[in-house]
């Protein structure tokens, strides 16, 4: 039997929320926001949809669902949200691909594994504050890259400038941004200090060579304190570095790749620890040149970052430091 009476799945973007109620079979969009859920509320009475009797089932996307969490918080409506990959995979074969499909298909997800979905539990506030300044703090960086690298080509056009104007504006802005990054790693750190299990797992997760403050903060953040992800698989695979079979019968032998659908930014951030790892980890860096024999430098890396994902699930899942056993057994 059923927990709930109606299933309603949601495809959740940036500005829209595409929703779909398996049993009556309707679709609606709305805005992602405040008057989007005031649609989205009589649209249920209209249909007779009782929300204290429904369960939510929207895409992880990593921030773009924390809107329609609150609202759901805020009503006490049940949620839960599942990985993309999860439900397209559940799927089969699917042929087409619009916003009220996908909704529809999400719907139809949670019919079938009603059994097995549980309400996720309430979000952190922690988490939402420190996906904020980890988002903006990125932004700044960006621009802070892009100054630099305009200052190093105008002064390697122009060896001789000494009161140039855009040289100066730019040398200006790039000391102005360098003060806001350091006023977000401070604020990133007062955050994480506020919660003692993320102070805790943050030095944790810091103790691995190659995993610096930036790396263990999003990786705090985008599992939620190991909350929204407890399975270093799980998470790897959102992040894009666990390689699926592409091959069907004895016709289509595809070599392994990872999916698409993954976490790009901390796929980005996890590509630099990997590389830091693999120069200042002695079994890691063995690993590599180990594997470099006979495999491109892409495929080790990423095997590298997986290794990675594990030792800090590994950490945290035994609240101890990690300890270097390849050095101590040398």
């Amino acid at each position: 039997m059923k927990k709930w009476n109606y299933t309603i799945g949601i495809d959740v973007s940036k500005n829209t929320l595409d929703i779909h109620c398996a049993e009556i079979n309707q679709h609606i969009q709305i805005k992602n926001g405040t008057e989007g859920f005031r649609v989205f509320l009589k649209w249920c009475n209209t249909h007779k949809i009782i929300l204290n009797q429904s369960f939510i089932i929207m895409e992880y996307t990593g921030g773009y669902e924390y809107k329609l969490i609150q609202f759901c918080e805020s009503k006490q409506i049940q949620y839960s949200r599942i990985p993309g990959l999860e439900i397209k995979r559940s799927m089969g074969i699917t042929r087409g691909k619009t916003d009220q499909v996908d909704a529809g298909r999400i719907a139809q997800y949670g019919e079938e594994k009603h059994k097995q979905l549980t309400p996720d539990r309430p979000l952190n506030k922690g988490i939402i504050k420190l996906k904020e300044l980890l988002g903006f703090r990125k932004r700044i960086v960006r621009e802070l890259g892009g100054y630099k690298a305009s200052l190093k080509e105008r002064k390697a056009m122009y060896p001789d400038l000494k009161k140039d104007l855009i040289c100066k504006t730019l040398e200006s802005k790039i000391k102005e941004n360098e003060k806001v990054v350091a006023k977000f790693d401070k604020e990133l750190m007062d955050e994480i200090h506020k919660d003692e299990a993320m102070k805790t797992n943050y030095e944790l997760i810091r103790s691995i060579k190659g995993i610096g403050m930036v790396n263990a903060l999003m990786t705090i953040a985008y599992t939620e304190n190991f909350v929204g992800f407890t399975n270093p698989r799980s998470y790897a695979v959102y992040v894009g570095v666990v390689p699926f079979d592409y091959s069907s019968g004895t016709s289509i032998k595809g070599r392994k790749r990872v999916s698409s659908i993954a976490n790009k930014e901390l796929k980005q951030e996890l590509t630099q620890a990997a590389r830091s790892a693999i120069q200042w980890d002695p079994e890691l860096k063995s690993y590599a040149t180990r594997k470099m024999a006979n495999k491109s430098y892409g495929v080790v890396l990423n095997n590298v970052k997986f290794k990675l994902i594990l030792r800090i699930f590994a950490v945290v899942k035994r609240q101890e430091m990690y300890v270097d056993n390849y050095k101590n057994a040398a």
